[in-house]
């Protein structure tokens, strides 16, 4: 299988010189253990141990997890799926308090920070979160980019050799996630109905979706459509992306965007198998969306927010990007190779004031659509946060 350098690799090892306890959190099968053991073989050989908790073999080495700790104190101790042993977490505090050393343990997991947070004693200080997303255009190349964009940036769909092979992947991996991975990670829920609601969700992508109208299709309450949409959003399958509120003398819509994370796993469930198919989907320019939203993401700075911008008028612009430090970004994303703008983006950007506006286009060149907004292709993403 290909090799594939991922941009997070540098960033944690970083970490792991700063912080005793680094974690790793995506989505199952995104590549963490992949990242964990390159990370463990750049140490050197016996550096590390490797756990893996879905393996009882390795689960009962943690039957006496502080005997199994202390034996093992010179290296660095992975421990993968972290969010099935919650009851580790006050022992990695008080081993960690008990002698400070960096770099003393990789955790990964498959749930949200959030999540994990719930069910854990606090390693406030102790710990650094990193995020892995699925597979950037960054890490295989932008002649790839549309293999990446159709077939979906998780490894295994990705590498396939062809896209009826990615396809094969990505239904037992929906099915495999519905039918298993839910139920590990907490939720005990129907996996038809999730498919459904998943489903639902693939249509509404792009979209403010109407909680009450999905709610009534399926004959719940709106509020379980919410828990729902939560459970998606803390194992990795879906993005919530909040409306702006810097602007309160405005009225702005009040519910948030929603984005299946994976471009793959959106055309699976759409039943879009081709990128004829795609092209002629209605869903073309909310797919594009997505999947460029997911590639600024992947090379965003820590601790930088999303947002997008709508008022009640319709007036809106598709991300407003905070970046710690350097201000407030505004993104427009168009797939068309001559992208416009209407007059709605200028008063947007009249009332929000950013400190640099883009249009993220599908063409290759760079160029001013005006004296403040850039148009700039899919590989100069990085100067979003110049």
């Amino acid at each position: 299988m290909m090799n594939i350098q991922r941009l997070q690799q540098e960033k944690i090892a970083k970490s792991l010189k700063h912080f005793p306890v680094v974690a790793i959190l995506g989505a199952r099968q995104v590549g963490k253990t992949t990242l964990a053991k390159s990370i463990a073989t750049s140490l050197g050989t016996g550096k590390s141990v490797y756990l893996d908790l879905e393996n009882p073999a390795d689960a009962t080495k943690l039957n006496e997890a502080q005997i199994y700790f202390a034996d093992h104190a010179d290296k660095l101790i992975i421990v993968d799926e972290i969010q099935l042993a919650p009851h580790l977490f006050p022992l990695l505090r008080s081993v960690v308090d008990a002698k400070r050393k960096n770099g003393r343990f990789l955790i990964l997991g498959s749930a949200s920070q959030d999540l994990i947070n719930k069910s854990s004693q606090s390693l406030a200080g102790r710990i650094f979160y990193h995020e892995l997303p699925s597979l950037s255009v960054f890490e295989i190349g932008f002649e790839n980019l549309d293999r990446l964009w159709l077939q979906g940036g998780f490894p295994d769909a990705y590498l396939s050799r062809n896209i009826d092979l990615a396809a094969n992947w990505t239904a037992a991996f929906v099915k495999t996630f519905l039918e298993r991975d839910l139920g590990m990670l907490g939720f005990r829920l129907s996996p038809t109905l999730m498919r459904r609601v998943w489903t639902m969700l693939a249509h509404n992508h792009g979209s403010t979706p109407n909680y009450s109208a999905l709610g009534n299709a399926l004959d719940v309450s709106h509020n379980t459509i919410r828990h729902w949409i939560d459970a998606f959003a803390d194992t990795y399958m879906l993005r919530i992306l909040q409306p702006w509120a810097g602007n309160v003398g405005k009225r702005l819509v009040k519910s948030p965007k929603i984005y299946l994370r994976d471009s793959g796993i959106l055309h699976h469930l759409l039943r879009i198998f081709s990128k004829d198919e795609l092209l002629s989907n209605p869903v073309l320019g909310a797919s594009w969306e997505g999947f460029v939203i997911e590639q600024i993401a992947a090379v965003a700075p820590e601790n930088t927010e999303m947002f997008f911008y709508r008022t009640a008028t319709g007036n809106e612009i598709d991300l407003l990007i905070q970046v710690p430090k350097k201000g407030l970004r505004a993104v427009e994303i168009k797939r068309s190779l001559a992208p416009t703008l209407g007059k709605g983006f200028y008063h947007v950007l009249e009332t929000v004031a950013p400190h640099k506006a883009f249009v993220v286009y599908s063409g290759k060149e760079r160029y001013r659509i005006s004296q403040d907004v850039a148009a700039i292709p899919l590989h100069e993403l990085a100067s979003v946060f110049d």
